[in-house]
């Protein structure tokens, strides 16, 4: 099987129906995969963490309402519904990322909003600190069918079309950019033994370099994720993308590779959301 069997129509994991085909408009680089009837629950999720992936395929293959009211010490401010909110964030991790998320409908989106966090970043591309985010994220068994499909799918070939070499690092004098940030949280339902929450996020995805072709750009989507309570805490047992909501874009002008580069070093990324 070829490696484009892989990302554009071919079978995922090299065993069940399920395919996942790049979006069929050049203009839509970041557009969601269109997906046959599932074959079984366990390859669904394999999908669904990979759309970030088949996202970053598609770029490879381019060449080209505020808090309100009184914040005096005696009157608190008043907060909309698109307001931050929460409790004191959890204090330990494991291969960093977060643990020990409240049993509650809080907890659950914290958690939800981390796991997208942890799966929108370069460690995606690394074998070893794939393997740790998957078995820190997913249930165990979900987790357990997920990784031979992932190391086929993160083959050299594919890292090579992102710039990067086998072991995913980046060329020396380049940066790659992969981020995923959460905007909010939905619950779409909640039970204290399982939970489906969705998060609204932006990412960042591409090569920040003198000598980079593919220049870092920007993808709103919305990523739902199931899960369950099991060993006191909140881990995933299914999840599923689609594109959007996605603002205007601003008149902001494009930064050069070289600020990007150095906005990626120094600014550095959440762990903890909401």
């Amino acid at each position: 099987m070829s490696n484009d069997d892989h990302y554009g129509g071919g079978d995922v994991g090299g065993t069940g129906q399920t395919r996942t085909r790049l979006p069929d408009s050049p203009s839509d680089p970041y557009g969601t995969p269109r997906r046959t009837p599932r074959a079984s629950r366990g390859l669904v999720t394999v999908v669904g963490v990979v759309v970030l992936l088949v996202a970053a395929i598609a770029f490879a293959n381019q060449s080209s309402d505020s808090p309100g009211g009184n914040t005096s010490s005696d009157k608190p401010p008043t907060t909309t519904s698109t307001a931050p909110t929460g409790t004191s964030p959890v204090t330990t991790k494991t291969a960093g990322i977060p643990k020990g998320f409240a049993h509650d409908e809080q907890g659950a989106q914290s958690a939800a909003a981390n796991y997208t966090a942890a799966l929108g970043s370069d460690s995606m591309f690394k074998k070893d600190t794939r393997h740790a985010l998957v078995d820190g994220i997913y249930a165990p068994d979900t987790a357990a069918r997920m990784k031979g499909p992932q190391d086929e799918a993160y083959s050299a070939a594919f890292l090579a079309k992102l710039g990067l070499d086998a072991n995913g690092n980046p060329p020396q004098g380049s940066t790659f950019v992969t981020r995923a940030v959460p905007i909010g949280t939905r619950v779409e339902s909640y039970t204290p033994t399982g939970a489906k929450i969705a998060v609204w996020y932006t990412g960042l995805i591409g090569m920040a370099g003198a000598k980079s072709t593919d220049p870092v750009r920007t993808l709103w989507k919305t990523w739902t994720f199931e899960l369950s309570w099991i060993g006191e805490d909140w881990k995933v047992v299914d999840d599923t993308q689609q594109d959007g909501p996605a603002p205007v874009p601003g008149d902001v002008p494009v930064s050069t590779s070289d600020d990007m580069s150095k906005a990626i070093k120094e600014f550095g990324g959440f762990t903890y959301a909401r």
